[in-house]
């Protein structure tokens, strides 16, 4: 009897052709079952593994009713943050046996939708969501409400929408946000810009409603002329800096809700002859890798983003185990970290 061709799959029916035995023989020989003789089994054996052959991990887990698979679903991976969280959830579930299939939505409504609907299709036991611009802004749900109606663990995971019966994981984006406000008034400013991210989302009006309390707080006045969206993206944070800085009394500090957009508010507050933190101070928020090695090193505010992946997968794990775990809401806590662009003389 010829070797199978290698141009496909080895299969147990071809094992069982080769020893002229029947395919339930094979099925039990490799799966050591006692009423197959041990040098049955041994020959069995051998020859699978000199022909590759590899069990149908579809077809077991339909027996077993799992499939050891996960999904997670970011809006995106360009910032340390998000690959952070999914470096949390990989260091808890990997080693519980667990695959993940990670997919990005690039802020997409439609993607997003279009993901849940096949990784449903896919028997994922569990789905980890961080919800996108697009999403809130359609207001839209009924994919979510289809994840709680097939009874698949869903758990929130940075952002998040408080309409359903689930578990999540964020952090304290409202106490950053006032931290960050605070420690500019704190360094002598008095005109704060803030530049936003987009309508809507609620890592963004978390962060507007902390800088809007610190001023209040604080007895400064609240002007429409400072407070400006962006995308989350550096090049977003160009325009409205520039209308900033031509106002006749421009800003002297600048609360950015991100990382990035501090960065760009940074390049052009100094294009326009204006000395960072001397003149304008800049705070940004994520605390991502780059904002300690720009000039002058960024002030920001601190996201434990495995703290939340970690978390989530606790979380997972215990619904797993136990269904009639009542859900979950975690607020992480987020931390100020002052660097030079904001320590006013």
């Amino acid at each position: 009897m010829k070797t199978p061709p290698t141009d496909r799959p080895v299969t147990i029916k071809d094992i069982a052709r080769k020893f002229k035995c029947s395919p339930s023989t094979v099925s039990r020989a490799l799966n050591n079952h006692p009423l197959i003789n041990e040098d049955t089994r041994k020959n069995l054996q051998e020859y699978a593994q000199k022909v590759g052959y590899q069990r149908n991990s579809v077809s077991l887990s339909l027996l077993n009713k799992r499939t050891g698979t996960l999904g997670v679903i970011v809006p995106t991976l360009n910032h340390q943050h998000e690959t952070a969280i999914i470096d949390g959830l990989q260091s808890m579930l990997q080693p519980q046996g667990y695959l993940m299939n990670i997919c990005v939505t690039n802020e997409s409504y439609l993607l997003e939708k279009e993901y849940v609907e096949k990784l449903l299709a896919n028997r994922v036991e569990g789905i980890f969501l961080s919800i996108s611009q697009e999403t809130y802004d359609s207001g839209h749900y009924e994919h979510l409400e289809s994840i709680i109606q097939r009874k698949v663990p869903l758990i929130f995971i940075d952002r998040e929408y408080g309409g359903f019966e689930a578990s999540r994981v964020t952090i304290d984006d409202y106490y950053g946000a006032f931290a960050a406000t605070e420690h500019l008034i704190k360094m002598g400013c008095q005109r704060i810009a803030h530049l936003k991210g987009p309508q809507g989302l609620a890592v963004t009006e978390q962060r507007f409603n902390g800088y809007l309390d610190c001023l209040k707080k604080y007895q400064l006045p609240i002007n429409e002329d400072l407070i400006a969206n962006t995308n989350f993206k550096v090049d977003s944070a160009v325009i409205p800096t520039q209308r900033f800085m031509e106002l006749p009394s421009p800003p002297d500090g600048i609360f950015g809700v991100n990382d990035q957009v501090a960065i760009g508010a940074m390049y052009v507050v100094r294009e326009q002859g204006f000395e960072v933190p001397r003149q304008v101070a800049i705070v940004g928020f994520d605390d991502s890798p780059i904002s300690a090695y720009i000039s002058p090193p960024l002030s920001t505010v601190r996201r434990p983003g495995k703290q939340i992946g970690a978390e989530a997968s606790r979380i997972f794990l215990g619904e797993i185990k136990d269904r009639t775990l009542a859900f979950e809401n975690l607020i992480l806590p987020s931390s100020l970290i002052i660097r030079e662009s904001s320590l006013r003389a």
